[in-house]
């Protein structure tokens, strides 16, 4: 696929657009297109950055390009997002792709890795190491779309539980909702994972249908009430070190769009992603102030623990890249990518953020 150019080049060509759009829209059609989210409206940030992007969308296309937004179920389930896309249902999903693992493990390489990159290696690996293009051929040649990235949570923390986790025995038998790739790692320390769309959970933790859920992060988690049902909160969520949720696009209605219109979406999305991430940074400070001084007992998770997981999701990838050639070619895409980054973060990135946690701890 010729996508590259688009992914490098299309966020600036879509702002120099903007400012041609009304001589744009006189000869351009009018689109008007449907997207399903499997988010709630309660939650700002993350359906708020589909209506955001709706928003460039329009702006950018002087009008002619309207894209409308609705939340879980008022199209379809939240956990159905890819299949109405897949099948044409509508053109365009906002989702996070560990929500179909059970179709294809590979699937998940598109939003989660367990210890995998964080934020910023995701978007080089994505928008500049060729990682776009290879989900992208993958998505098309098997489930008939295309994917964008439409916000990053950079790395979440590690759920909510109503009692202690402090050893690997701790997780035996426990009922944790939990992503699919990360809960069929999870799965092989004994825990019992349970798939659960976000508008779900608190009903869950409340009535005791599950004893831990992961949802993003403070902002969100506070959003959706967690505390009020589970007192203990940890971190770090190794199983997402990056989460990025995507607009899957229809591949045949793709094709049709003008190639006006495919700059204008590429760009809207790439700004989107950026400002999503960028809210993400800004509202969790706070919100986790709150929920601590609301009495939530926050955790880390033990090196014991960590050491324990790490090495089953290593078994796990094996496993995975024996049995399924799709993932296999791009887990070892993003895995080599990913060696080479965390080689680059140590040097710099790494030795400054640590040395200003200790300095400000310090200052304290």
């Amino acid at each position: 696929m010729k996508r590259r150019n688009l992914l490098q080049h299309g966020g600036l060509a879509g702002i120099l657009a903007a400012s041609s759009a009304p001589a744009l829209a006189q000869s351009m059609p009018e689109v008007r297109w449907r997207l399903t989210s499997s988010y709630p409206k309660s939650l700002d940030t993350l359906i708020g950055a589909a209506e955001h992007f709706s928003k460039r969308l329009a702006d950018i296309t002087g009008g002619k390009f309207q894209l409308r937004v609705h939340a879980a179920g008022e199209i379809v389930p939240g956990l159905q997002v890819l299949d109405a896309v897949e099948a044409g249902t509508v053109e365009v999903g906002q989702t996070i792709m560990y929500y179909y693992t059970g179709k294809n493990p590979a699937l998940g390489l598109g939003a989660i890795v367990p210890f995998g990159m964080n934020v910023r290696q995701h978007n080089a690996w994505w928008y500049q190491g060729g990682g776009a293009d290879l989900y992208n051929d993958f998505l098309r040649s098997k489930y008939n779309c295309l994917a964008f990235i439409a916000l990053n949570t950079g790395t979440q923390m590690g759920g909510w539980y109503r009692k202690e986790i402090k050893s690997v025995a701790d997780l035996k038998g426990l009922k944790f909702r939990v992503g699919s790739l990360a809960g069929q790692v999870l799965s092989r320390l004994g825990v019992v994972p349970q798939q659960i769309a976000g508008g779900e959970i608190y009903q869950a933790l409340e009535k005791g249908i599950i004893d831990a859920a992961e949802w993003v992060g403070p902002y969100d988690d506070e959003k959706l009430g967690f505390n009020k049902v589970a007192k203990y909160y940890y971190t770090p969520g190794w199983w997402e070190g990056n989460a990025p949720s995507l607009y899957l696009v229809n591949s045949k209605a793709w094709d049709s769009l003008p190639k006006e219109y495919q700059n204008a979406f590429t760009a809207a999305a790439a700004e989107s992603n950026v400002l999503a991430t960028a809210k993400y940074d800004q509202l969790n400070p706070p919100a986790l102030r709150r929920l601590i001084a609301s009495g939530v007992q926050l955790r880390t998770f033990s090196r014991e623990l960590m050491d324990a997981c790490y090495k089953a999701s290593m078994e796990q990838f094996a496993e995975w890249s024996d049995q399924n050639a799709d993932f296999k070619r791009l887990y070892e895409h993003y895995s080599k990518f990913m060696d080479e980054q965390i080689s680059w973060f140590r040097v710099a990135e790494s030795t400054y953020d640590n040395y200003m946690s200790y300095v400000k701890q310090k200052r304290k």
